[in-house]
């Protein structure tokens, strides 16, 4: 099927809650391809989820052989590889007691933290959870609400009550947030979606301090930053801060759907039977592949190649800043999840990479949001800073014949 074909279907088909351009129909390592063959750098990887890159034979390998012996059971069952993926989340987490619970999707574990903190709260009459201003955390209702963005909220009103929000950065607006009904404070350790921005190291010290001064849970949102994306295998890890329990989702499959939450000592047991549930979280099938996951990372020092890697990427994103400084004003981020910070709309530069062939997403507006698969190599970097820097002269070009004082862009 040809692109023109594709978008006629799902206009005809599909609920208009996205606006694609591309027909994507096959992809291999950083690269993938649209329906009429041209061929993209993908510096998007389905938004931090192929962190190995499309379809690495060792995870095409584990699914093949797992679909072929038993791809689903109910909970209801044992089944070997669902408590094999635990330990090694478990080992990785650096939580003492650490336990597991697998869900599918991002949203989904999230919402298991909320649960989880609330009845872990209800004895004591504990039931609110604070979040940060322009957090993301999903789009159920409870995590849309969570998410501190009126944008995500608008028009799903009434919503949930007992969530709160302060500042990222920001521990006494943090601290004034608390009351006596406060169960959590949930966060993330780099704001991907409020637009690639790190936790400052002190902040989440002094926050995890704060929280045990309170005798409140402290809850990571690692959908975005966990499974190596920051060169760890959670974001948290480069804080050294240990939170309470934390959720996964999106690199932990690498395109296949799955979530989950780690719980340390304090949260390992809270859930009993009953308490919690899921027809599909922790298949035979999304196991093995998460498995495979783990194993690549390990296998190919992925952690260590990330950092590497993103510094690499970032000495060039600095180079192509310093030529623009009028117009472009930051790189930020950890590891292999940064942002070029712009002073003027990203998108503009998202589209001109996609003409030449590179992928990238704008977000928070104004930064463009850098995601390679974690195995980049240094002559596929080299590529993106090519397009990168070709993309940013064309831009300042435009935006001096368009401005009355060339020196304003």
């Amino acid at each position: 099927m040809t692109t023109a074909e594709i978008a006629k279907m799902q206009k005809d088909y599909l609920m208009p809650t996205y606006a694609p351009e591309l027909a994507l129909v096959k992809g291999l390592g950083p690269r993938v391809w649209d329906a009429e063959g041209n061929e993209y750098l993908d510096f998007v990887s389905g938004i931090a989820v192929t962190n190995i890159g499309h379809c690495h034979p060792k995870m095409v390998k584990a699914v093949q052989d797992q679909v072929e012996t038993l791809a689903h059971v109910s909970n209801l069952y044992y089944n070997e590889k669902q408590p094999q993926l635990a330990k090694e989340l478990s080992e990785c987490s650096g939580l003492p007691g650490a336990k597991c619970f697998f869900c599918n999707s991002g949203a989904e574990a999230n919402e298991g933290l909320i649960k989880l903190a609330r009845l872990w709260g209800s004895d004591q009459g504990k039931y609110e959870i604070i979040t940060m201003r322009q957090s993301f955390h999903g789009r159920t209702l409870a995590t849309l609400t969570a998410t501190g963005q009126e944008k995500v909220q608008a028009g799903f009103g009434p919503l949930p009550e007992g969530f709160s929000y302060a500042h990222f950065n920001d521990l006494p607006s943090i601290e004034k947030a608390i009351t006596p009904k406060t169960a959590a404070v949930l966060i993330e350790a780099l704001q991907g979606e409020g637009g690639v921005i790190p936790a400052d190291p002190e902040f989440l010290s002094d926050l995890r301090l704060l929280c045990d001064e309170k005798g409140i849970l402290l809850l990571f949102d690692e959908v975005q930053c966990g499974m190596g994306r920051t060169g760890r295998w959670f974001g948290f890890q480069n804080y050294k801060v240990q939170p309470d329990a934390f959720s996964l989702a999106k690199g932990l499959g690498n395109g296949f759907p799955m979530g989950a939450i780690v719980a340390g000592a304090t949260l390992a047991d809270t859930f009993q039977v009953g308490h919690h549930a899921t027809t599909f979280g922790g298949t035979p099938l999304a196991c093995s592949a998460a498995l495979s996951v783990i194993a690549v990372l390990k296998e190919e020092d992925l952690l260590a190649h990330t950092m590497m890697m993103g510094a690499y990427l970032v000495e060039g994103l600095c180079e192509i800043a310093t030529r623009h400084k009028k117009w472009i004003s930051e790189v930020r981020g950890l590891g292999l999840l940064l942002g070029l910070v712009l002073d003027v709309p990203a998108l503009p530069l998202q589209k001109k990479l996609q003409e030449k062939g590179m992928l990238a997403l704008a977000t928070a507006g104004n930064v463009l949001r850098l995601l390679p698969p974690l195995n980049v190599s240094k002559e596929e970097i080299d590529q993106a800073l090519l397009y990168l820097g070709e993309s940013c002269e064309e831009l300042h070009d435009e935006m001096a014949a368009l401005s009355p004082n060339p020196c304003q862009c």
